[in-house]
């Protein structure tokens, strides 16, 4: 674990909490209060490393690096009615059950990618070394198209930005129990960005793409790498997972700057997956994230958020977690929540907090170098994936 106290660049403001599509809506802005409150409690936000940010609302000319001019017209038309016609939601895919409409929500989409670009930019500068919007991580949203409770993908734009100020590489990891879909399509033809994504597979869960075959443009073969898990993988299978795939290509494909997408929606107490991961493991991922970007990007890492639908006891455990290992000070699974969290959760939500910073497992995983069984459906899930795109980097899909 890289235990430096790297200068860190946080977006957060209450502000945030304007992206909301309603009360019953998985996606309710309550797990980003709750995050801030216990990053806040542990007194993250007041390390001397540490400064936080608001943003405001991307201009137009931003949201044009990533999407198409007339989708933002439609955000913004659909901004200032009550509903939105037939045409524009087949279309431009907002005002759905997965994206309703709301007030103010090109005003709310926009400040995310501001705060996603602002990270980055504190990148470049060198202001920062490490940035984190968990705000973010909108990674459905593609060029012309609202899906998956995402409108504008901040992440897209962040890495655009950071391809713009003269970074030649970029690596994105996506964590999320869902494909990374639309930052996939965004960067599906450029060799500049590496994504690469574990998710559950497409045959059992939105969006129902991620196959090991989908490995980029004709331009850009292999620059997608997915990694399509079995329902039900547990933490011991998703860690071998990430090892085998993750840290060598990485090391192959040499970027500049990694980016990543956290959505904790892989807990075993997620209400919309069939993953079955802990906190511990997720916070053992962004790690490994933290410790690739010392090995190979002189430590530069950008994180966001992303999905995450149990408020309470997996996403502000695992951002929280998040936060603290980009500020050099990792949190202990076996730490207390801070009491003035479990008291502020529940006059929030008339409900009791974790006690624990973890989820009281043990993790351990076999290492891929032990050998592929091809009896175990995560093996061939995996191997399907080196087989795809490890030839391209000149790695071996058996040693490798």
């Amino acid at each position: 674990m890289v235990e430096q106290q790297m200068p860190l660049y946080i977006v957060w403001d209450k502000v945030f909490g304007q992206y909301n599509f309603g009360p019953t809506h998985p996606m309710h802005p309550l797990r980003l209060d709750l995050t801030a409150r216990l990053c806040e409690d542990f007194g993250l936000f007041d390390l001397r490393n540490v400064t936080v940010h608001s943003a405001s609302v991307a201009t137009d000319e931003l949201l044009e690096t990533v999407h198409s001019s007339e989708y933002i017209s439609a955000i913004r038309a659909a901004e200032s009615t009550s509903s939105v016609d037939d045409a524009v939601r087949i279309r431009y895919g907002v005002g759905t059950d997965d994206v309703p409409r709301f007030d103010h929500i090109h005003e709310a989409s926009a400040r995310i990618v501001q705060g996603s670009v602002q990270a980055a930019q504190a990148i470049v500068s060198g202001e920062a070394v490490h940035a984190v919007n968990f705000s973010g991580g909108m990674h459905h949203a593609r060029r012309d198209k609202a899906s998956g409770f995402c409108v504008y993908n901040d992440v897209a734009a962040a890495i655009t930005h950071l391809l713009d100020s003269g970074v030649q590489k970029v690596a994105y990891i996506d964590i999320d129990a869902h494909h990374g879909d639309g930052t996939e399509s965004i960067f599906w033809d450029d060799p500049r960005v590496l994504t690469i994504s574990l998710h559950e597979t497409g045959r059992m869960l939105f969006p129902g793409t991620g196959f090991a075959d989908e490995i980029g443009g004709s331009s850009a073969e292999a620059s997608a790498v997915n990694v399509a898990l079995p329902p039900r993988t547990s933490d011991s299978d998703w860690l071998r997972a990430f090892d085998a795939i993750v840290p060598p290509l990485i090391g192959a494909f040499e970027p500049e700057v990694i980016v990543s997408q956290h959505g904790c929606d892989g807990h075993l107490h997620d209400p919309l997956t069939h993953l079955r991961l802990s906190v511990d493991a997720l916070r053992q991922a962004a790690i490994m994230i933290d410790e690739l970007a010392a090995a190979h990007c002189g430590n530069r890492w950008l994180a966001v958020g992303g999905g995450g639908y149990d408020l309470l006891d997996a996403v502000p455990r695992s951002w929280a977690h998040l936060v603290a290992i980009a500020a050099g000070k990792p949190i202990a699974v076996t730490a207390q929540t801070p009491e003035s969290w479990r008291d502020y959760v529940h006059e929030r939500s008339q409900r009791d907090a974790p006690r624990l910073m973890g989820d009281e497992v043990e993790l351990w995983w076999r290492s891929w170098k032990v050998g592929f069984d091809p009896n175990n459906e995560l093996d061939r899930a995996v191997m399907a994936t080196k087989k795809s795109v490890f030839p391209f980097h000149g790695l071996d899909p058996y040693f490798d």
